[in-house]
C-alpha cells in the first residue's frame, strides 16, 4: 500500500511544482513565455526520474507492481476525472 502511495508521489509532486511555476511564470508583465513551459517539463521529468531512483535506493520494502500502478493511475487520474464528471 505504501508502495503505491510512493508511486502516486513519485507523480503529483513533480506535476505540482511545475503547475505552480506554470502560474506564478503566467502572473507576470508580459504574460508568459513558451519557453517557462519547456524548461519546466524538462525538469518535472527529471525530477520524477529522480523520486523514482530515490524511492528504489531509499525504501528497502518496495513492491514494484504497487509503485508502477500507483504512478500509472496517478498519471491517468485526469482521464478518470474527465469521465467521472457529470454536468
Amino acid at each position: 500500500m505504501f508502495s503505491a502511495v510512493l508511486g502516486g508521489m513519485c507523480c503529483v509532486v513533480p506535476n505540482g511544482i511545475m503547475a505552480f511555476r506554470l502560474f506564478a511564470s503566467s502572473q507576470k508583465m508580459g504574460g508568459p513565455n513558451p519557453a517557462t513551459f519547456f524548461i519546466w517539463e524538462f525538469v518535472k521529468i527529471a525530477l520524477t526520474l529522480a523520486l523514482l531512483y530515490a524511492t528504489a535506493r531509499l525504501y528497502h520494502g518496495l513492491n514494484w507492481l504497487a509503485l508502477l500502478g500507483g504512478f500509472i493511475v496517478a498519471l491517468k487520474s485526469y482521464i478518470i476525472l474527465l469521465f467521472g464528471h457529470k454536468q
